[in-house]
Formats: C-alpha cells, structure tokens, sequence
C-alpha cells in the first residue's frame, strides 16, 4: 500500500498548567514505582529465605504491588500520551486534575485496606475471594479495597471520554483518528499523525474495558454485603479479565506515543503515517478488544469458539502494531548518524522490551503450554519482561525527554541504559527459568531447590532499582526547570 502521509517534526507541546499537572503525574509515576519495586524486592528477598515475611503480610505486598503498578502505569501511561496529544488537539486540563485526585483517594482506601485491614485477594480481585478470606479480613478490608479501584477507575474513564471528545471534535470522529478515510477512502485531507492513532486506539478500546471493570467491581461489592445476591462467576471472571487485560496492555499503547515523537526529533526525520501502519493499528485496536479469553484457557466451561479466538489471535495480534512501530524506528534510525545516548538507547530499549516480551506471553496462550506452566512463575516473568524493559524505558526516556528540554542532543548516559538492560533481562530470565522448572506463583515461601532462581532475581533486582532510582532522581530534581519551560 502506498504511503498516505508523512508527518512533520513534532512541535513543543504542554505549556502552562498543564505542564504542571503532566509533571505531578509524572513525579508521581516515578515515586510510586520505586515503591513498588521495593515492595517486589523484599517478596524476592523472602522468597529466597533472605528475609522473613509472614505469609499473610506478604500476600497483602502482593496484592498493593500488583494493584500500585497497573494503576501506576496508567497514570503514567496518561501523562505520556496526554503531554504529545496536546499539540494537535485542545484538551480541558481540568480533566487531569480530576483524574488525579480520584487516583489518589483510590490509593489511600487501597493502602489503608491491604495493610491495615489485610486484605491480601490479588488485584485481579476474583470472585468470591473477597467475601471468603478465611478469616484474614473483614468485610469492610475486602469492600474499601473494591471501592478505591472503583474510584481510580472512574478517574481513568473520565481522561478516556476526554481524549475521545478531543479527537472527535479535531477530527471528526474516532474513525477519522484511526485513520479509516485515509486506509479505506484513499484521503489525503487532516490525516492523523502517530500519536494521534495510537490514542484514538487506547480510547476505543480503554473505555469499554473500564466500564467492563466497573461493573464487576460494583457487582462484588453488591456480594460483598448481600451475600444472597449470587453472581455467575464466569461472567464475572470474563469481565475482570477483559477489563484487567486491556488495561495493562493500553498503558504501553499510551506509552509508545513517546517513542512516536521523540525518535523523529533525536534523527531528523519523520514518522511516516503510511496505510500499512493505520491498517496494523486498526488490526490491534480490534483484536486487543477479544483476544482476552487467553487468560480463561483452563475454564472448562468457557464454550469452545472464545478458546479458539484467545488462542489464534493471540499469536496474530502480536504483529501488526509491533511490527510497525519496531520496522518504523529501525528504518528512522538506519543510517541516521546519531550518537547513542541515554534519551536514545532507552527508546531503543523499549521497542526491544515490548517486540521480544510478547514471546514468552505467547508461549503461555498456547493450550499445551499453558496446562503446565499458566500457574507458574512463566506468567509474572512474561508481563515483567514487557513492562520492566517495555513500558518503563519509554516512562524513563520521556523523564529525560523533559529534564532536558527540548534539547536533543546526544549527553551520554548509554552505559546506564544498557546496564539497566542487562539487570532487567537476569531479573525476568529468572522468572521464566522458574517456570520453566515448574516453580508455583504467588507462593510466600519456596524451597530449597527454587531459591536458586529467587537469589539471582533478588541481585538483579536491586540493580533495576538503583539505576530506576538514579533515572527517577534526575526528573524530580530538575522540576523546577521543567516547570519554567512552560
């Protein structure tokens, strides 16, 4: 197909105030994500019989953990997108400033209920393990929990209607963010750059993803306090994994719109908006909304044509927007003469992270595999693979992006990166090495045997957080610098 359009190098964007609020979520982003490693290393450390942790105290680590890092990668995932967007359409900032306020009233309810009233049911929240625990939590434990999601959740929508309006009134509709009459119609007029499709696509498939998430969280508190109230626990397991599947893997699709800018200004060259790349984003925004049911394989009542749609498009997905974005930026950088610095091998990083992250994500659709290996470390080492070296290089490359200004210039740091490539790569190849050798997930305590694998990840581990640290440390300390820009 031939190509539709070529984008011109992207301007400054985000001034004023919402440069402000962009810089609170993004201070607050990092902040929260070296809690969160922290909060990983000491399970890794008790894991390994380094450090002891009682089970139920680690069960609520794990459930702040998981919870604190999809939330977390969302607000990042929004500051990211929202900071590039606002340069082709107008955005209310007071939708920002809303959002964030919710996600901080979710993360106070979520922290009081998981270490004060030991709530410990995962993120994944399945019912009916919130009104069961077994004596661990009360009611109310199990009830704020829910609420706080609900509120964060409702914070995430209200940025989703927002971004919507915004590409529907710069536009003319979600189709025309995606690019439809340029791919179908052959127009050449108002055709939407990069940054736009991807965010037309994390609209279209976030929003009903969230209100899916709401339902089953207002329907678990219904149980919680009306236990007479029975609900189907397929359905509501459909609904929490379409919701918590699509969640996590449109943070990424916010995120990569950095990748989208700021290759084109370190090279010098343009983005291509072509009909191969609208036709690929197209593909993803549809299979990302129905290939979920991979998560359900071992539901033996789960009927037979949504295995077969979890299983197949799962291989297929993994290509077309990948594929695009990995041959786009190779193409940007081929021949291009830049010198690799941090800004940049950090990119570079993340289009790694994410391509070679699905592999072992796939491996794990696979039934015969997943029969064996779904409830092993195999499925934490494949989403830590593409958040901790996909989705967190582009968090940290935008970090540097605005501690710079909008200077490009190549200032070394790549040793810093590609160490951190290295920690991330012996972390996750743990995790995947356990699976492999059939250690369980989300057991407080391993023998002998498996803290082979807990010990090297532990080491690991703490190098991803002191390199994360120093790439975290260098944003917040230049704030007030980033601040003045606008």
């Amino acid at each position: 197909m031939a190509e539709a359009h070529a984008t011109a190098l992207p301007g400054k964007v985000t001034t004023d105030r919402a440069r402000l609020w962009v810089t609170l979520y993004l201070a607050t982003t990092g902040i929260v994500l070296l809690l969160m490693m922290l909060l990983g290393l000491l399970m890794r450390m008790a894991q390994s019989g380094w450090l002891y942790i009682d089970s139920a105290l680690f069960y609520q680590m794990m459930t702040v953990h998981g919870t604190g890092m999809v939330g977390i990668a969302a607000l990042g995932g929004v500051a990211v997108m929202w900071h590039f967007l606002s340069a082709y359409v107008s955005l209310y900032r007071s939708i920002l400033a809303a959002n964030f306020v919710l996600f901080l009233i979710g993360v106070v309810a979520i922290l009081w209920a998981d270490f004060i009233g030991g709530f410990g049911g995962a993120w994944t929240y399945l019912y009916p393990l919130p009104a069961l625990s077994g004596g661990l939590w009360e009611t109310w434990a199990a009830g704020l929990h829910l609420a706080g999601l609900l509120v964060i959740g409702v914070g995430l929508l209200l940025v989703c209607l927002e971004l919507g309006r915004a590409i529907i009134v710069g536009y003319g509709g979600l189709s025309r963010g995606l690019g439809w009459h340029v791919l179908f119609a052959g127009s050449t007029k108002n055709v939407p750059p990069p940054t736009v499709v991807a965010s037309t696509m994390v609209v279209i498939v976030t929003t009903p993803a969230m209100i899916a998430g709401a339902a089953s969280l207002v329907m678990s508190l219904v149980n919680l306090y009306f236990p007479d109230v029975a609900i189907n626990p397929l359905m509501i397991k459909n609904l929490i994994y379409f919701f918590g599947h699509t969640i996590i893997n449109a943070t990424i699709y916010m995120a990569v719109t950095v990748v989208y800018e700021l290759l084109p200004r370190i090279t010098g060259r343009p983005w291509q908006t072509s009909k191969v790349f609208l036709a690929a984003w197209t593909l993803s925004t549809v299979m990302v909304l129905i290939i979920y049911p991979h998560h359900l394989l071992m539901d033996f009542a789960m009927p037979h044509w949504t295995m077969v749609i979890g299983q197949v498009f799962s291989y297929v997905n993994s290509f077309p927007v990948l594929i695009v974005t990995g041959l786009g930026a190779l193409a940007i950088l081929n021949r291009s003469g830049i010198r690799w610095d941090l800004l940049a091998t950090l990119l570079l990083i993340s289009m790694f992270g994410w391509m070679a992250g699905v592999i072992p994500a796939v491996v794990d659709a696979t039934i015969a595999v997943n029969s064996v290996m779904h409830n092993t470390m195999w499925v934490p080492g494949h989403f830590h693979f593409y958040l901790l070296l996909g989705l967190l290089p582009m968090f940290f490359a935008f970090m540097i992006y605005l501690a710079r200004g909008e200077e490009t210039a190549p200032r070394g740091g790549d040793v810093m990166a590609v160490l951190y490539l290295l920690f991330g790569l012996t972390f996750t190849a743990m995790f995947l090495l356990g699976g492999w050798a059939s250690v369980p997930r989300r057991w407080a305590v391993h023998l002998p045997e498996w803290m082979v694998y807990d010990r090297i990840a532990t080491l690991a581990a703490a190098g991803v957080i002191v390199l994360a640290t120093v790439f975290i440390a260098t944003f917040l300390a230049r704030i007030p610098q980033i601040l003045r820009q606008g």
